[in-house]
């Protein structure tokens, strides 16, 4: 069993960075909500409500798609308070809301003149179509969030390649392209002056911040800092850091447990780009990555030569110290999940606890430092039933209670211990978790 050894525990932090974060995304989709209902009313309802709901959900259909810019575009504010786990989640649920609120559109508009016009609905369609050139456009558009949307399912997103997944995803920009057309030309509620320069500063600032944090901030910052790969050290067998240099690392704002997407401009490595934590701090000097060969990109790293010119994007993470609320710390770690919690041991204060999940003590990677670095290390290994359990938990470290808990792993054993942290009553913002996919 392990407890907090000095038994004084500051007040925790007051403000939740997460909540606020949450917060100011549906104060800001609730205010666009509010300007869209407001120019329907301006500009005037149709005579027959289903064509006026058809309106509405095309409009907030725009909006989601707008947001869903904003999901993605790695704003440095949102990242460090939401993380990428939480703001993939949120761009997930926004594309299904986004596809019911197309469908709702095409729907009700549909269903709606064909009502006013005595027409049945197949033959409206293609009424519509004929008469408005930009109804056409839209049912262009539509067809193409369905297949972006269906590849976006879990089950097929398992199947495809990222590379694949990717290129599909790119049908996006013509989606939105067809959309915008489609809203201008065939679109009442945005003929006015008024309407039509909000949806341009709407959809002006959503690509301007999409195209600022994909692009230009990538560019600059590798530009700015020159990275090279410094040298390769085996950890294991089938595990390899790598050590990063470049010029004026020190003014990089990195921190401890956060990941870059990193790309290799090596020989058969320049087109993959793949999401690695550091394994320790930044110093200044260097940044260190540390992989287990799982795959072709990873077990690549390991013939890295020195000298080899590094692009990453980052950094990207809600995992460390300044979501902390409580001085004092649990870690727990899965596999070569364990790269930013070795991170993190560098920047947290106070009595920290280590659990580190591996299949056998040999596979422990990094552990020495670790060692060196917590108080306490716990090192679990064989058969995984029950350890993440509550009572094996509340066992392990009986007060959890007062402490943040941080845990990155394989997907089982996180949602194992996130359960338990539920089950224990932690509350949700003092428990942090990072995907393995990302973590490693």
């Amino acid at each position: 069993m392990t407890t907090i050894q000095n038994r004084t525990v500051q007040a925790p932090r007051t403000t939740d960075r997460r909540h606020i974060a949450r917060l100011a995304l549906l104060l800001g989709l609730g205010v666009n909500v509010l300007i869209v209902a407001a120019l329907v009313v301006v500009t005037g309802t149709s005579p027959n409500p289903l064509i006026t709901l058809g309106r509405v959900a095309g409009l907030v259909a725009g909006l989601l798609m707008a947001c869903q810019f904003l999901l993605i575009a790695r704003l440095p504010w949102l990242d460090e308070r939401l993380g990428m786990d939480r703001l993939t989640a949120y761009h997930r649920w926004t594309g299904m809301s986004l596809m019911w609120a197309l469908l709702a559109h095409v729907v009700l508009i549909v269903a709606g003149y064909a009502e006013h016009d005595a027409h049945d609905v197949i033959s409206e369609v293609f009424v519509l179509s004929d008469n408005f050139t930009g109804v056409f456009l839209a049912i262009i558009a539509f067809l193409l969030v369905v297949v972006v949307g269906a590849t976006s399912a879990k089950v097929a997103r398992k199947r495809l390649p990222y590379e694949t997944w990717h290129a599909i995803h790119l049908l996006t920009y013509a989606i939105v392209g067809l959309a915008f057309t489609h809203q201008f030309i065939s679109g009442t509620t945005l003929a006015s002056t008024g309407g039509r320069i909000y949806w341009i500063l709407l959809w002006g600032t959503a690509i301007g911040v999409l195209i600022t944090g994909r692009l230009i901030r990538p560019l600059l910052r590798n530009r700015r800092y020159q990275l090279r790969v410094a040298g390769v050290v085996a950890e294991s067998p089938n595990v390899a850091s790598v050590y990063i240099s470049g010029r004026n690392l020190h003014e990089l704002p990195a921190r401890a447990g956060q990941f870059f997407v990193w790309r290799f401009l090596a020989k058969g490595m320049w087109h993959r780009a793949n999401p690695f934590s550091l394994s320790a701090a930044p110093d200044g000097r260097y940044l260190r990555l540390t992989a287990k060969a799982v795959g072709t990109a990873s077990a690549a790293l390991r013939d890295l030569k020195p000298g080899t010119r590094v692009y990453a994007e980052g950094p990207y993470g809600a995992f460390t110290t300044a979501n902390q609320v409580h001085p004092h710390a649990l870690l727990i770690a899965g596999g070569v999940g364990v790269t930013p919690i070795r991170a993190l041991l560098e920047e947290i204060r106070g009595h920290v606890v280590v659990l580190y999940r591996v299949r056998d003590e040999r596979d422990a990677v990094l552990l020495n430092e670790i060692r060196n670095l917590a108080p306490v290390v716990r090192v679990l290994s064989g058969p995984s039933n029950g350890q993440f359990s509550p009572e094996a938990l509340r066992y392990m470290v009986p007060d959890v209670w007062a402490r943040d808990v941080f845990v990155c792993g394989p997907a089982a054993m996180t949602n194992a211990v996130l359960s338990s942290m539920r089950a224990l009553k932690v509350p949700d913002r003092q428990v942090h978790a990072e995907k393995f996919s990302l973590g490693g």
